[in-house]
């Protein structure tokens, strides 16, 4: 009984210790940003699953004009998101990334809560974008994690970091599903400003960043980054890399909703049904991300990349002939896992292969191509759903990320080839000291 007792001591000295050690400033922002993003990933899903029903409740429409609304109105935020992130990026690299976080979190709140008194869908979209205005919360998070993490430590951390904008994401869903039903869609936007401005509230007081402002003279001039870049056709081609990952995962957010009404034929709660739907990949990435991104900074982060835009293709194709909700959900939570592999390993080749004092800039290019991404994928998604039905868009959905996973393979084939030469490089080297021996 007394070595039992005395392994128990020892065992909670441990946790303890490790629970309650000091933590380096990589670490303890990590954790607040995760928290951070975690609750912007809600705030900014939470209206999601019902952004389509919600639009029908503001007009008489067709089913051709719910699609068409329900696309642009997905689309507007993302549009100017693209147009306008290389400036945030620009001025977070100049005046430092807590400031973006700031200006990004009470916006959106604000903006976000004026969603809830519209009266016609013009207003909704004229919201929408200006919504795009205050983008770059989880982008100027990843950054300041970025450029404060160790590099060999990367793939791990950015991995868990993603979990946190991922899972929010990816739960917004079932908590706006919730919401919507208790309370009706209005109010659900206000609560979402609420959340938002907590986030806000969270960054002010708990995120430190150690940064010294740079003159406007002084900063590397885009061409320039670009020049020094050791591999500059692997950067850009994550970037186009992320922009096809978002076009293909959004391509099905207008007709989600719509597709589970299909499905149910009418009858049940759609509304809390497609919010769990919405919802069950976040389970699967929470769980799988950091396991896959401490993977790939052991075999490659551009491995797990391909392995998961590969299974990715093998789960959108049987999307498009289930036959009922619960076959959807259990292929949604697969998604969850193929999800882990991609944004956390783009964003670790990213950091890899780029320098620091730029990370403002390079993150939010990348954040450009991922909003055009996301106006791409659901303008997709309604404009096959109108052609070829809600099934054609989960067909046409694997073929975009059979092409991505043609892409990485072929921007990603440099990295291979340099390290399969130094590990021949190393293996001589080896061979020909043992040989004088």
């Amino acid at each position: 009984m007394e070595i039992f007792r005395k392994k128990d001591i020892a065992l909670a000295t441990q946790i303890k210790e490790k629970l309650f050690r000091k933590r380096e400033p990589w670490e303890q922002n990590l954790f607040v940003l995760w928290f951070g993003t975690f609750m912007a990933g809600i705030g900014f899903s939470l209206v999601m699953p019902f952004m389509s029903l919600y639009i029908d409740t503001l007009g008489s429409y067709t089913t051709s004009q719910l699609n068409f609304w329900s696309g642009i109105t997905f689309s507007s935020t993302f549009l100017v998101t693209t147009l306008i992130s290389p400036w945030w990026g620009k001025l977070a690299d100049q005046k430092g990334r807590k400031l973006m976080l700031l200006r990004a979190s009470l916006g959106m709140a604000i903006v976000i809560s004026l969603m809830g008194c519209v009266t016609s869908v013009y207003q909704l979209v004229a919201l929408r974008l200006l919504q795009g205005i205050f983008s770059g919360y989880i982008s100027n998070a990843t950054a300041l994690v970025a450029t404060g993490t160790p590099k060999e430590k990367s793939g791990q951390v950015l991995g868990t970091l993603a979990t946190g904008s991922v899972t929010g994401t990816l739960l917004g869903p079932l908590l706006g599903g919730i919401s919507a039903s208790a309370f009706g869609y209005r109010p659900t936007f206000f609560i979402t400003g609420i959340i938002l401005f907590f986030v806000f509230l969270l960054s002010l007081f708990f995120v430190h960043e150690k940064f010294v402002p740079i003159k406007k003279e002084d900063m590397s001039s885009a061409k320039q980054i670009f020049k020094d870049l050791k591999y500059p056709h692997v950067v850009i081609g994550m970037f186009v890399t992320t922009m096809i990952i978002q076009a293909s995962n959004n391509s099905i957010s207008p007709i989600i909703s719509l597709y589970i009404r299909q499905l149910l034929n009418g009858h049940g709660n759609v509304t809390l049904i497609s919010g769990i739907i919405a919802s069950i990949p976040g389970i699967a990435t929470l769980i799988a991300a950091p396991r896959f991104g401490r993977l790939g900074d052991k075999i490659g982060s551009e491995r797990i990349l391909a392995i998961g835009l590969g299974f990715a293709i093998l789960v959108y194709i049987p999307m498009a002939f289930v036959t009922n909700v619960w076959q959807l959900a259990g292929l949604r939570f697969l998604i969850g896992i193929s999800d882990a592999c991609l944004l956390p390993a783009v964003q670790a080749l990213i950091t890899k292969y780029s320098p620091h004092n730029a990370a403002g800039r390079i993150f939010s290019y990348n954040q450009s191509f991922q909003a055009t991404g996301n106006v791409v994928g659901p303008m997709i998604g309604s404009s096959v759903s109108s052609v070829f039905g809600y099934r054609g868009v989960f067909i046409s959905t694997s073929v975009l990320v059979l092409l991505n996973f043609l892409l990485v393979r072929h921007n990603t084939q440099e990295i291979h080839n340099d390290a399969q030469l130094q590990e021949d490089t190393t293996q001589s080297t080896v061979s020909h000291q043992q040989s004088t021996k």
